[in-house]
């Protein structure tokens, strides 16, 4: 159950791949969801395989001003720069299907090729879609399963692209830094089944909440969603666990789990602060001037004033 309190996002239950959850990890990340969703800001979705990547991205469009537009989404390893090209524009001769001006989701965007990610640097704009004259009009979301700063830094993935595609970023926990919410997830996936399947969902004992939550759930809600759903089939909890991977998702023991936790927030920590020194260093440079500080990083100029807010400094502090 969700407290009153809670976000908008958190009432949208209809969307299919629906992520939701009460830990602090999932209603922070809501919150800013919840903000980011209104505005044209270009999204970048960060989260292991199976952590709803796709369920939030479908959230961000139906809670933006496009939503009666439509949702596109595409696969990145599967494009070649004339397909990306034509998802972007429209014209008489090829119509896009997001030429109502609605939502093009670029999912798995570390598989562009160069061809493309060269086709999107020079067709993107430096200024918001909306105020551009090139004709692109859908609003931009993008996903990873990995961390594209080492991609970049090996050459596979252009820095000036992930600046106009990381206008903000959305950094989804894996279900193991939440499993809090195993109980309530379960929930909503047996209800989700019995519902469409048109059978009755089995009664779980504490016993069996206690076992699944003591996994690390390596496919994420994926699997948890998997498993519920053939229980719903089975129509026995017991039974559809009997042949469940076990051994293929063992809970880290406590020093091994605070070990990776935290490489992990010092990964992520060393990634926000190389961003922060980038913006503070091209605000520098032009002292301020927040419009060509935004040309030289290659991003929009709105998306450089949210991340100025995201980084918590002002020309007031800085001068400090």
């Amino acid at each position: 159950m969700t407290s009153a309190g809670q976000t908008q996002l958190l009432t949208e239950a209809h969307i299919p791949g629906f992520v939701f959850g009460s830990s602090p990890a999932i209603r922070s990340l809501n919150d800013a969801a919840n903000e980011i969703a209104p505005t044209d800001i270009p999204v970048l979705i960060l989260g292991e395989s199976g952590a709803g990547k796709d369920a939030y991205a479908r959230l961000l469009h139906r809670l933006s001003q496009r939503h009666d537009a439509q949702f596109f989404k595409v696969n990145c390893a599967a494009l070649d720069p004339n397909q990306l090209s034509r998802y972007l524009r429209s014209d008489e001769t090829h119509p896009s299907a997001t030429a109502a001006g609605g939502t093009l989701y670029l999912d798995n965007v570390q598989e562009l090729d160069m061809a493309s990610q060269r086709m999107l640097v020079s067709t993107l704009p430096e200024e918001d879609n909306a105020d551009s004259s090139n004709g692109i009009v859908v609003r931009l979301i993008s996903s990873t399963a990995i961390n594209l700063e080492p991609e970049i830094d090996a050459g596979r993935f252009r820095r000036e692209l992930y600046f106009r595609l990381n206008g903000a970023c959305l950094r989804l926990p894996p279900l193991r830094d939440r499993i809090q919410d195993v109980p309530a997830l379960l929930d909503y996936f047996l209800g989700k089944y019995s519902n469409s399947l048109k059978k009755s969902a089995p009664y779980l004992t504490e016993d069996i909440i206690r076992a699944l939550s003591s996994l690390s759930w390596p496919g994420n809600i994926r699997e948890l969603e998997n498993l519920a759903r053939k229980m719903v089939v089975f129509g026995d909890a017991q039974i559809a666990m009997k042949d469940f991977e076990w051994s293929a998702a063992p809970k880290q023991s406590p020093q091994l789990a605070n070990q990776a936790t935290s490489l992990k927030v010092a990964a992520r920590a060393a990634s926000v602060k190389a961003e922060r020194e980038l913006i503070l260093q091209a605000l520098d440079r032009t002292h301020w001037n927040r419009k060509r500080a935004a040309r030289e990083l290659q991003i929009s100029y709105k998306s450089l004033l949210y991340k100025i807010k995201q980084i918590g400094v002002s020309e007031e502090k800085h001068e400090d």
